[in-house]
């Protein structure tokens, strides 16, 4: 009986055009993190500027707050992760 074992099989052929994918798509990616990120922030500054009542000014500066740190955190990902697909191929070409 024939057994196949998982280090007999050459995986970089199947994991190679994902990885090309992967790594086209993330440039466009922070592009738009950081386009969407900029024209939001400013719209929460305008708002920010615009509310006369306190508590809508505490509102708007909290949504202000929590938008930079979210945008922060996904540019933050998305750089990790374009940063990782080299040493994720170079690992697929280890494995063969």
């Amino acid at each position: 009986m024939n057994t196949i074992v998982l280090t007999d099989v050459d995986f970089y052929p199947v994991i190679q055009p994902i990885l090309e994918i992967l790594d086209a798509i993330l440039w466009p990616a922070i592009a738009n993190v950081v386009g969407v990120g900029t024209i939001y922030c400013i719209f929460l500054g305008v708002k920010i500027s615009k509310v006369d009542e306190q508590n809508s000014r505490e509102k708007a500066k909290k949504d202000l707050i929590g938008a930079v740190i979210g945008f922060v955190l996904i540019f933050v990902l998305i750089l990790a992760l374009k940063n990782d697909v080299s040493i994720l191929e170079d690992w697929v070409k280890s494995q063969m």
